[in-house]
């Protein structure tokens, strides 16, 4: 594999893998603009400069570490949408390809100074209240329990690398994937739709702007934390009638709500808020961006 790109060894590298995923992109943008050197992957057609790598193949992740030996590695590339028609995949993707990444690291023996292990909150499952890093995880879906068999075969590990493992509660932005409930919401009142159908309104989640996310996984690279779960969230939780109203004013347009019973889930839970007290202490340097800016930003004001 040719290293011909890697223009300025003098600059701290980070590989991200998944790039070109949602939050690949805001990720890259942001360590690029804090002055790193950044190499992305994707498992299919890269683009200038990226990589590509098939996340489940052991040797494809031994070539790409050995080509770019990052100071830093974030790794994203994961299948993220619960609905995923092939649980397999999950596990496949999820687990082993993570698995292979660190594997690949001790292989060719190359430590980075920190790699970010991206999990989910879904490993807390139906969890109620405000939820910290103790709490006891119950996954209730395939990629929950994907991400959690992640979570303890990378414990194994935590002697070997200098590991964190980032658990992200629920966050959006320009460029999210429609089928996710915010992109939904404000693309059915930018395009001026009559009628939107819903789940639950009444129902609070935690909501966190992609590029604070960014930010964050930034931020936790250069942090004292290693060996060690921290929650991603903002710690405010927002009614799914409250974000429906923000869009509502700024979008200007008034469509009907209706709630289709196919989409309300049998005891579901009312609020599910991470607790950011953790990441508050290892990353205090960042603000989060007040989640009536992202709704603005996201409908175009």
């Amino acid at each position: 594999m040719s290293v011909a790109f890697l223009s300025n060894l003098q600059m701290r590298r980070v590989l991200i893998t998944g790039a070109h995923g949602f939050t690949g992109g805001y990720i890259r943008d942001d360590l690029i603009a804090a002055g790193y050197w950044v190499a992305g992957t994707c498992c299919n057609s890269p683009k200038g400069g990226e990589l590509r790598l098939d996340i489940t193949s052991l040797t494809d992740c031994r070539q790409v570490i050995e080509a770019v030996r990052p100071d830093f590695i974030i790794h994203l590339a994961a299948i993220s949408f619960v609905a995923h028609d092939v649980p397999l995949d999950m596990y496949h993707v999820n687990v082993l390809g993570t698995l292979n990444l660190l594997q690949a690291c001790a292989d060719i023996g190359h430590q980075p100074d920190k790699i970010l292990v991206v999990s989910s909150a879904n490993v807390y499952g139906n969890a109620g209240g405000i939820i910290d890093e103790k709490v006891r995880p119950e996954p209730v879906n395939h990629y929950g329990a994907s991400k959690l068999a992640m979570e303890n075969l990378v414990k194994t590990w935590f002697d070997r690398l200098p590991i964190v493992v980032v658990r992200p509660f629920n966050y959006t932005g320009r460029g999210q994937a429609p089928r996710f409930l915010i992109p939904k919401i404000v693309s059915h009142f930018v395009d001026r739709r009559p009628v939107i159908e819903l789940g639950n309104l009444d129902v609070a989640r935690d909501f966190s702007d992609v590029r604070t996310v960014a930010k964050i996984y930034r931020a936790l690279l250069v942090s004292d934390a290693v060996s060690d779960i921290v929650n991603v969230c903002s710690g405010r939780p927002y009614t799914l009638q409250e974000v429906i109203d923000m869009v509502r004013d700024a979008s200007g347009h008034q469509l009907e709500v209706r709630v289709n019973p196919a989409f309300v889930r049998e005891n579901e839970v009312k609020m599910l808020v991470g607790s950011p007290e953790k990441l508050r202490r290892l990353a205090p340097e960042v603000g989060a961006i007040d989640f009536l800016d992202t709704i603005r930003w996201m409908v175009g004001c």
